[in-house]
């Protein structure tokens, strides 16, 4: 199936780089997390910092952009199940960086705001994330466009194909 060519050999460098990537955004949380303490003035959020999770993040972000929002707006625009949503925004609303607030006339209606507490956290968040981008840039731009234009096309095909079930 395999024969030993310089293709043969370039695939699997990409497959062990691949692994390799995948491995070091996994562990790339702990150094966000670093970034952001060093960004943190409040000492309540610094001390909160480590306990909170990368999602838990990504969910005081999507409170903080639609709030007040309920809990099927956020599973929708994050696409992650309304289960995970309800356990993280109890989670958060524990730590005082949201609050949920019942909508008068419909007891079931769960609104979910931030707090001030939740805010300085939102925007440290927001300027790491304004950072990596900044950085990507600045990465990418050492690369002629035609080769941006290949990392492109494979980046695509990647997230088009199954790499469980390959198409014949």
């Amino acid at each position: 199936m395999y024969e030993n060519t310089e293709k043969d050999a370039l695939v699997f460098q990409i497959i062990k780089l691949t692994e390799q990537i995948s491995k070091r955004f996994a562990d790339g949380d702990d150094e966000e997390k670093q970034w952001m303490a060093q960004k943190i003035k409040n000492p309540i959020l610094r001390q909160l910092l480590p306990n909170i999770t990368i999602m838990m993040l990504h969910v005081l972000e999507a409170v903080g952009k639609f709030g007040p929002v309920n809990g099927i707006t956020i599973s929708k625009e994050m696409e992650i199940p309304k289960g995970t949503v309800s356990k993280i925004t109890r989670k958060l609303e524990s730590l005082n960086l949201i609050r949920k607030e019942q909508l008068p006339d419909n007891k079931k209606e769960i609104l979910f705001s931030i707090t001030p507490l939740g805010y300085e956290l939102f925007e440290v968040h927001k300027d790491l994330h304004e950072h990596i981008e900044k950085n990507v840039i600045h990465f990418l731009n050492k690369y002629h466009s035609n080769e941006l234009d290949f990392l492109t096309r494979v980046l695509e095909d990647v997230l088009n194909q199954s790499l469980v079930q390959l198409e014949e």
